[in-house]
């Protein structure tokens, strides 16, 4: 059903109105002009009611009136040549919008918010989490996770398989399918999305329906959120500013109305990069616009890292049997995480680290487990990016699962591997940020180091 504001239904019978005097100013008459107005008042009448029919019984009333106006609508196109009877038709019509009018005000609830979050991977939804509980918390918005597809890439761009995981989201999350949704129709009050690359990414694309250069058609209010936490820098830190630039430079963030980025000295960044690539490009000072557009407010992703106690997560039967000592005690939990940038700039290096990594915890599996964690993009980046070590890694993931003396954790639940963990170890990456917001130790791997034990 198509969405039906009390403000779009005002306006219609507005322009209902505005007909009826129309009509009667042209008599009398008999044209094409004049039948398609009454077939477009009669039109919208049906939308009014078939909308308000939703609701039951409830606007019973309302509905009765748009009927009777819809037989009087009629009436009148087969009496145009009669002024008369035109006239008379037209003065109950408006007598009769009058009251609808008065109907709608008193009795139609006042608008709701449509809010609609578009994550793609299951495993990025606490991006957007704490925001989607808010508002749908709020008895004035009506809010809807509406998962998209994505694709994994060819080396040469084009698409591979695609991916849809709208049954890995939390049990407490109402899912909507993504094609049981009109975006045009319902034009919606909010977008929220944290895939900010749209054709860009060399690995992955959402369907390019999803764009942000798309989705901004259907609202007046695209925000975009980071799906990533960055190490903090100092804004004037040119260097490693340098180092992130690119992150302020996607298509999410010139694309939406609102960008929110995860706090003040990051804001500064976004605006300053944006800033000067704008003058460079245009000329213009657009300082102000980004002043208005950015803000940092903080990600939901730390709001639900820090939310996540380790008594409140559901550990697997297999995973305790793998932490727990034969004294009936219970091991360090050691978060091992292996990233993209690592993987697509050591190559060969990065898997010989891995299998390094994974003798030692062998050796010390009776009083320390490993949580292995790879990025959930890891499987479509060697595939596209590094073809030739694809077989190699996938024969590691084999071995490691089928010895079974550490922890695979390829789920969608990123909080809970680290609500589990005593300390991280691997490559720097998002997720060290948001273990050392947890208070974490953190210690990252070096590719150039084999064999050498570590200290946690």
């Amino acid at each position: 059903m198509e969405r039906c504001r009390k403000k779009d239904i005002l306006k219609l019978i507005n322009t209902m109105m505005e007909a009826n005097n129309s009509v009667v100013k042209a008599l009398p008459a008999a044209s094409q002009e004049l039948t398609d107005v009454f077939v477009q008042c009669q039109d919208s009448a049906i939308q009014i009611g078939t909308y308000l029919e939703t609701f039951g019984e409830k606007y019973r009333s309302i509905v009765s009136i748009l009927e009777d106006y819809c037989e009087k609508i009629y009436q009148m196109s087969i009496a145009t040549s009669d002024e008369n009877v035109c006239r008379k038709l037209s003065k109950k019509i408006r007598k009769q919008l009058a009251n609808l009018q008065s109907s709608i005000q008193l009795e139609l609830s006042e608008d709701k918010k449509e809010v609609v979050f578009l994550p793609y991977k299951a495993s990025m939804w606490d991006s957007l989490e704490s925001i989607w509980k808010a508002a749908d918390a709020d008895e004035s918005t009506d809010a809807y996770v509406i998962p998209i597809p994505y694709y994994d890439k060819n080396p040469d761009g084009s698409f591979r398989e695609a991916h849809y995981e709208g049954e890995l989201y939390p049990d407490y999350v109402p899912i909507t399918r993504y094609d049981e949704y009109d975006f045009e129709n319902r034009q919606p009050d909010a977008i929220y999305i944290h895939n900010p690359y749209d054709e860009n990414n060399y690995v992955t694309s959402v369907h390019p329906f999803f764009y942000s250069g798309n989705l901004k058609n259907f609202t007046d209010n695209l925000i975009y959120i980071p799906y990533f936490i960055l190490g903090e820098i100092e804004p004037d830190n040119k260097t490693a500013v340098e180092s992130i630039k690119h992150f302020c430079l996607t298509m999410g963030v010139f694309n939406a109305n609102k960008v929110i980025v995860q706090s003040e000295n990051m804001r500064k960044i976004y605006i300053n990069v944006l800033t000067d690539y704008m003058k460079d490009h245009t000329g213009k000072n657009t300082r102000d616009y980004w002043e208005k557009k950015i803000v940092g407010s903080g990600s939901p992703k730390i709001d639900k890292v820090l939310s996540t106690k380790k008594e409140d997560v559901l550990v697997p039967e297999e995973w305790k049997k793998i932490m727990e000592k034969t004294d009936g005690g219970w091991k360090k939990v050691i978060f091992y995480n292996t990233g993209l940038t690592a993987f697509l700039q050591q190559g060969e290096k990065q898997l010989v680290k891995i299998e390094d990594t994974f003798t030692l915890f062998r050796e010390g599996k009776d009083q320390v487990t490993m949580l292995w964690r790879p990025h959930p993009l890891i499987e479509a980046t060697i595939k596209s990016a590094r073809p030739d070590l694809w077989e190699r890694y996938q024969k590691i993931v084999e071995a490691y699962q089928t010895e079974g003396w550490g922890i695979y954790d390829d789920t969608s639940d990123l909080n809970r591997a680290i609500a589990l963990s005593d300390a991280y170890y691997g490559d720097e990456s998002s997720v060290v940020h948001l273990c050392r917001r947890k208070g974490m130790p953190v210690m990252i791997q070096n590719t150039n180091i084999i064999s050498k034990m570590m200290e946690f």
